[in-house]
């Protein structure tokens, strides 16, 4: 398959760069996976289309403050560092701006009590960093870090909770999982009243949101892999719903990437507890064994994404829904609106 095969033209002007007011007015495209079908709703509505015994499962991760500035110790130049993955021993995986110029061996110096050592370099400016620090790293960066907003939203962000979920809570994330910010607390509240199971998943959104797909066969690209946890408790949940018919939405391409790694791990079987790191891929012609319904936004052209959302409903459903949603002008992308895949 051809990554062009995935392309589509989207105005800049649709490209949301601010949240809503209100997290859940935002509009929802239904598409019906099986015929391709589109309704034109609003988020709120999506109360309407769970069923009592289905199993919501929301991506509990929280993002950090993962962009820092500082200077190259040598020569004071500057230089911008994006954190992504947390190797542990103060290291950590990062991008880093200019990366033609920090070098492994440069220092940079964020402030009197943080500097980092760049340790390793890797393609597209990935690096591995040492950081040197004094007092509690978490708190340094809580001070100093700025939120990692993707390069297409340019408009400042006054209010840092709104670039996370309302049920935001293991700190790890470079990027946040975007479908759940539509969510608010009253309305899943309402959810539960409804009789839905919400149950959580963990998967730390590391560097495959921030790296564009650069070859020309789809099959040919590999992913980051990304930290994920699935509880014994989600996978209770879990378990139980599919042994008695019930169906499992997942909240965002992140929660369905991990119940598909569980899935492919338990074959036909029971679903175990763990955590590890997953590279999954899901593409079209890949066959779900976990998710059955999916609650996502609208995507960039030509990225794993739109792969991943066409794998569900078929590619022809899916451009066909992105065209009707550019003709309609919804919000695309991060603080964007939603689609209900079903």
């Amino acid at each position: 398959m051809n990554v062009e095969d995935y392309d589509f033209h989207l105005p800049e002007e649709l490209i949301a760069q601010t949240p809503l007011p209100d997290r859940s007015a935002s509009r929802l495209l239904m598409v019906n996976k099986e015929n391709g079908q589109l309704e034109h709703r609003h988020f709120t509505d999506i109360l309407e289309q769970f069923q009592p015994g289905d199993t919501l499962v929301l991506n509990d991760t929280r993002v950090i403050p993962a962009r820092l500035f500082g200077i190259k110790e040598d020569t004071g130049a500057k230089a911008e560092v994006l954190l992504l993955k947390n190797l542990g021993e103060d290291r950590w995986e990062a991008l880093v701006k200019p990366g033609k110029k920090l070098k492994t061996g440069a220092v940079i110096v964020f402030s009197d009590e943080l500097r980092a050592v760049i340790e390793d370099e890797s393609d597209m400016g990935g690096r591995t960093l040492r950081f040197i620090y004094q007092g509690i790293f978490q708190e340094i960066l809580d001070r100093l870090g700025s939120m990692p907003l993707p390069p297409y939203i340019k408009e400042r962000l006054d209010d840092r909770e709104r670039y996370q979920t309302v049920y935001a809570r293991h700190e790890g994330s470079a990027a946040a999982p975007t479908a759940g910010l539509h969510f608010t607390k009253e309305l899943l509240e309402q959810i539960a009243a409804k009789g839905v199971n919400i149950a959580y998943i963990t998967l730390h959104v590391g560097l495959g949101t921030f790296r564009p797909m650069s070859v020309e066969k789809v099959e040919e690209h590999v992913m980051h892999a990304e930290y994920y946890v699935l509880s014994q408790e989600t996978a209770d949940l879990l378990n139980a719903a599919r042994s008695r018919g019930g169906r499992i939405i997942a909240v965002g391409t992140t929660s369905c990437r991990t119940l598909e790694t569980a899935g492919r791990q338990a074959g036909d079987g029971i679903l175990q507890a763990g955590s590890g790191w997953t590279d999954i891929f899901i593409y079209p012609g890949y066959q779900f064994t976990v998710v059955n319904a999916l609650i996502t936004n609208f995507h960039l052209p030509k990225s794993t994404l739109v792969m991943l959302v066409s794998a569900l409903a078929g590619r022809e459903h899916i451009l066909a829904a992105y065209e009707e949603a550019i003709k309609e002008h919804y919000r695309f992308f991060s603080f964007g609106d939603a689609m209900f895949i079903y």
